[in-house]
Formats: structure tokens, sequence, C-alpha cells
């Protein structure tokens, strides 16, 4: 801890700034600005190297929180990334994307702001990119064994970069046609721009991985095959089945899911086409679901040059702080104003969608909408409350319910729970031998710390499985390097 009285010196929570909101939606950058690192150091003084750091129990990574603020802090971002890399291979998609439930449990946060944990986490790691320190690491030994990883979301990149760098011959198996699964055709280069995505591939790529696009496993690629042609297969597919909103209109043309909507966009700033065929210019956008992916169709509808966004809500409006149901060290579910909100549109919340309205073209115009209130009985309309909005645009952005069952599930044969999720045990094993599930297939939907968290278990497991006992690293090795 290197000032113990730093969270009393510097009690104000800093964060980095945001773009004018004016500039950043005429470009798809990120909207983050720079931050100072002499700001980013004095945050990181503010951890207080807690007896018990509750930071700890929070992140599911259990990343080293306490010691890389306070290498920070000493201006030791050598060696801070080497404490970050132990538990976390990828910090610069978590750094960016995770709604940190560390934060949630920092102890300083029981009567101040919590310390900026996420922050200085990206900070180590694009210094580290900037710097050169984070390079390849391909093993020293080849056990032969050979391995495929299904899916290249960070669950399946977790699994397949600690199993390559534990000597066995990985290949990552993706139906879409560039590996990154979500993080590739789902977050918006606003919020992640895709080269970090990207520069991570080459790294994994130089280690040794081997990646394999186009090929739909269970149909390109049968189960049987698969299975014949690896000692261990790896199932990181994600929840992909869409929560759909089964109300009259739904057929109308312009309602359209989130992932069928976000990706789009994403191949357009791939340079795979000049416009996305599904576009919110000029239009009245509707975006039904108040989490990320909502604020994400938010964020790309300002930038398409939408005439107006509105996004619906079914649930009441969160508080603006914990709740007393939600006490510390829990994540609590708060009023969040991101980025996209920040941008324009509209927000409500306790609203139902009755029906979608269609014109004479076959095209949606509106949304028939009704106020509800929670009973024990659910969600029961507010008589008198029914009304329309304009819409020509609608994105269904309420969630996954699990993964998709046709193809490699019912050709594997592995068992499913009751929430159709893929049933694992403590080594991530699936009720098939040799086969392993990692991530939002066998969790369901959940957070990308909890992917690459259990990839990174779920290859422990397979390596027990292999008998390989190669003991599979964690950290990247040290170098020399100066304070700096």
């Amino acid at each position: 801890m290197g000032d113990p009285k730093g969270f009393l010196k510097i009690t104000e929570r800093e964060l980095p700034a945001h773009r004018p909101v004016d500039v950043r939606i005429q470009d798809w950058r990120e909207v983050y600005q720079d931050f100072d690192r002499g700001t980013v150091t004095k945050q990181a003084s503010r951890c207080m190297d807690c007896g018990i750091p509750f930071c700890h129990n929070g992140c599911p990574l259990g990343n080293l929180i306490p010691e890389w603020n306070d290498l920070v802090h000493r201006h030791d971002w050598g060696e801070a990334i080497e404490r970050l890399h132990a538990t976390n291979n990828f910090p610069e998609f978590t750094g960016r994307l995770c709604p940190a439930p560390c934060e949630s449990a920092c102890v300083l946060g029981i009567n101040q702001p919590a310390v900026t944990i996420k922050n200085v986490e990206v900070s180590i790691i694009d210094r580290a990119w900037e710097e050169g320190w984070v390079r390849p690491l391909p093993p020293a030994v080849r056990t032969g064994k050979r391995i495929a990883v299904v899916g290249s979301g960070p669950a399946g990149l977790a699994a397949a970069q600690q199993l390559t760098r534990a000597g066995h011959d990985v290949t990552v198996y993706e139906r879409a046609d560039r590996i990154g699964g979500l993080l590739r055709y789902g977050i918006p280069e606003f919020k992640m721009e895709k080269r970090h995505l990207d520069r991570r591939l080459a790294q994994m790529a130089a280690e040794g991985t081997r990646f394999r696009t186009g090929i739909d496993v269970g149909t390109d690629i049968t189960a049987k095959e698969l299975r014949a042609e690896n000692a261990a297969v790896v199932l990181t597919g994600g929840a992909t089945r869409a929560r759909d909103l089964p109300v009259p209109g739904r057929e109308l043309d312009g309602v359209h899911q989130a992932m069928e909507y976000l990706p789009l966009a994403n191949r357009v700033q791939e340079g795979d086409t000049d416009a996305p065929a599904i576009s919110a210019e000029g239009k009245d956008v509707v975006v039904i679901g108040g989490g990320d992916t909502g604020a994400d169709c938010i964020g790309t509808a300002h930038r398409q040059g939408a005439r107006s966004v509105t996004q619906l809500e079914i649930m009441p409006k969160p508080p603006a702080k914990r709740p007393e149901g939600q006490p510390w060290p829990t994540m609590p579910t708060v009023y969040k104003v991101t980025s996209a909100h920040e941008e324009g549109g509209k927000r409500v919340y306790a609203v139902n969608t009755v029906e979608f309205l269609g014109d004479d073209q076959g095209r949606v115009r509106a949304l028939k909408l009704v106020d509800v209130e929670r009973t024990e009985n659910g969600f029961e309309p507010v008589p008198g409350t029914e009304r329309e909005i304009p819409a020509q645009l609608v994105t269904l952005a309420m969630g996954f319910v699990g993964p998709e069952k046709e193809g490699l599930l019912e050709g594997l044969g592995v068992d499913l729970d009751g929430r159709g999720n893929v049933v694992r045990d403590e080594d991530y094993a699936t009720t098939v031998d040799g086969v392993f599930c990692a991530g939002d297939m066998g969790r369901g939907q959940s957070l990308i710390v909890w992917a690459i968290a259990e990839g990174r278990s779920a290859a422990a497991g397979v390596d027990r499985y292999l008998g390989a006992d190669t003991a599979l690293p964690t950290a990247i090795p040290p170098t020399e390097r100066p304070l700096v």
C-alpha cells in the first residue's frame, strides 16, 4: 500500500471524460478521451489495500486488484501488467465492456465513491500495448493433443489461449466470417474499437492457436467428426437464442432482433459494405429492452441519423442509489446513464408493448403501449394508459434465453438443465466424455468477466482430463523494465 492515507487525501472519484456528443455521433470511434496517467496513479492510491479485499469477491476472475492498484501508484506499470495478466487474459476487453461488479464490492464504496478499478485496469493494459510489453508466449513443449474450441467469443478465446500456452494444439471454430463472436459482431465500435480485438488475435495466432472461420460446427462438420478428430472439445457458443415478443404485428417489416441490427453496423466499420441493410436514418426508432444491448442500439441509431429514439423498459425506473434490499457488497440495480443515453433519446419505464401497428405496405408505423404495475401475478396493465408512439424501426433487446439446440448440441447429445443450458460439473465437463462447456452456453446470459473466468477454468479442466500435467500458465513472465 503505497499511501496509507490516499483514500483520505483524494476523496473525489475521477473518470476519463467522454468526447463531446455533437462530435462523437459523427463517427464510430470510442467515446472516451485519453486519461492523464498522473490522475490514474492518484486514483489508484485511493485503494486501501483492505485486510479482506471484497473487490476480489466481486470480480469473477479474482483479479489481484489491490496489488496492481498499488503498483500503478508506485509508477511500476510493467509489474502491474504482470499482476493483471495473471488472472485476466483480456483486460482491454473487460476494462471497456465489464459493468465492474468489483467496484460495487469495493470497501471504500461503503461511505465514499468506489475506487476507479475499471479505469485503472484499462490504463494498465493500454500502456502495456503501447510499450510493447504484450507479446506472444508460445509453449516450450507441445503435447501433440488436439483440442477444438467451438465459438470465438471471450470464453472461447480465453480457453484457447490457456490451452495453447499449455502446449496443446488448439483450433477455434467460428461460423461467422471473422473471429470474435459478440466482441466482433455485437459490441459497437464506439464501445470497443476492433483494433483491440485484432491485436490480441494476432498474439494468439503467433502463440500457435489456429482459427477457422465460416464453419458451422454441427452442419459443416458433424459432432461425430469433431469428436473423432480431437482429444477434447470445448463448447463456447454462447446463449444466442434471443427472447422474442410474440404480440400482434411482430411479423411486420422493420421489427428486428437487436442481433439482427447491430452486426450490420459492425460490418460497415469492417469495410464489408458502404451502408447497413437495416438503418435508423431518418426514422423514429424504438428500442425494447433497458439493458446494455438496448443502449448499444441507441448509440448505433444516433450515429445512423435517427429522427428520434425511444427506449422502453417493462420494469420500473431503478433508484439513483443502492436500494436497501441490495446491500454492499452485492452489485445493485441502479439508474445508469451510458454514453448512448448521453447522446439523446427518451427512456420510458413501466410500460409494455401490446401491438405493433403497420401501414398498408406491411411496414411497422407505430407501437401500441400500456403502462403496467408489478403485482404478485406479474405485470398488470393500468387502465386508461393505452397510447401509440411512432416507429419505423423497432429493435428487440430483451436478452437471450439459451443456446441453440439444433445441430451441434443435439449431435453431441449433451444433457441440458431446466433452463435449456448445457449441464457441466465442477471441471466444466458435460455429460459427454471429453466434451466441456464454458460461458453463456452453460451459464446463461451473463457478463464478459464470467465468460473469461469460465473459459480459463474449463481450460484447466480439459488439461486435467488429458492428463497432460502441464501446469497451465496464468501470468505473463516478467521482463526487465524500468520503473516509468
